[in-house]
């Protein structure tokens, strides 16, 4: 993204070279603006050789299938916002049993980045239902997955899961 004022003291900002990379830099107060990776959770949840997968409610990537899944919250561990993830967008409780992969990759066609931490996790109660951002759930056999997979992470995600548990 670009921005050109900056947020301390409302000042222009400008590209300048720190510690060997082109940095936004505040001509007026010398704040360095950082431009880092939001990070977020998800979990694949398997049960009988299927994994579990949400149909997106909002943009990116409307419509398409998922993984349950989101940004986290300030000072919140990763493994908790997937469990918080979850029971937000499905209705159910998971247990998470491994951390599959971390993965790198833009939100959507902008030129944010994310990192991405997919946990694999066991289910252990609640009722499915879609909610928050979701419109469907839906259990994939790991051998037919959809074709219309949001985000190349998530995709990448599940084929590692494939091969391991397929």
């Amino acid at each position: 993204m670009n921005y050109s004022y900056c947020p301390k003291c409302g000042q222009s900002l400008a590209t300048r070279p720190v510690d060997g990379h082109t940095r936004l830099v505040c001509a007026g107060c010398g704040f360095v603006f950082y431009q880092n990776s939001k990070p977020t959770s998800s979990v694949l949840v398997v049960k009988q050789g299927r994994v579990l997968l949400v149909r997106r409610g909002i943009e990116p990537y409307l419509g398409w299938w998922d993984i349950p899944g989101g940004f986290l919250e300030n000072g919140e561990h990763p493994e908790a916002g997937a469990v918080r993830e979850v029971a937000e967008e499905t209705g159910l409780q998971v247990k998470p049993t491994e951390l599959l992969g971390i993965y790198i990759d833009t939100y959507g066609p902008s030129d944010e980045y994310t990192l991405n931490l997919c946990y694999v996790a066991e289910l252990v109660g609640g009722r499915p239902y879609p909610a928050s951002d979701v419109t469907e759930l839906r259990w994939f056999d790991l051998a037919e997955l959809p074709d219309q997979v949001a985000f190349t992470w998530s995709m990448d995600a599940l084929v590692k899961l494939r091969q391991k548990y397929g």
